[in-house]
């Protein structure tokens, strides 16, 4: 370490500027961030990033799939994504299906499981 630092041009805020993103502060139910967390961990990602996704899913905005970026648990950290066979690929279908729906289900207020 050097005994002394110049700070002089410094600048405070974030590193690396974030660019397309803005951090908000939102109030979810415990039960939707709960449900939230545990998908995104079997799908292998951030629950940001999945409840991101399926917003912009729901507000049409979607240019491209969400795309899982590691395979699911328990499939081992080596099998690629392409390699997963149909009846996996169904049941993490099945799984965004449910997601997106009680998401659908709490951005319009509803109440019941009939859209």
């Amino acid at each position: 370490m050097k005994d002394q630092y110049d700070f002089s041009n410094a600048k405070r805020g974030p590193v690396a500027p974030a660019r397309g993103k803005s951090r908000i502060t939102i109030m979810l139910d415990d039960v939707v961030l709960d449900a939230a967390r545990a998908r995104a961990d079997e799908q292998g990602m951030g629950y940001q990033t999945l409840i991101n996704g399926l917003l912009r899913e729901t507000l049409g905005l979607v240019a491209k799939p969400l795309v899982v970026a590691e395979p699911q648990a328990g499939f081992g950290s080596q099998l690629p994504l392409n390699a997963l066979d149909r009846k996996q690929i169904e049941a993490l279908e099945a799984q965004l299906n449910s997601v997106a729906h009680s998401l659908h289900l709490f951005l319009t207020g509803k109440k019941d499981a009939s859209i």
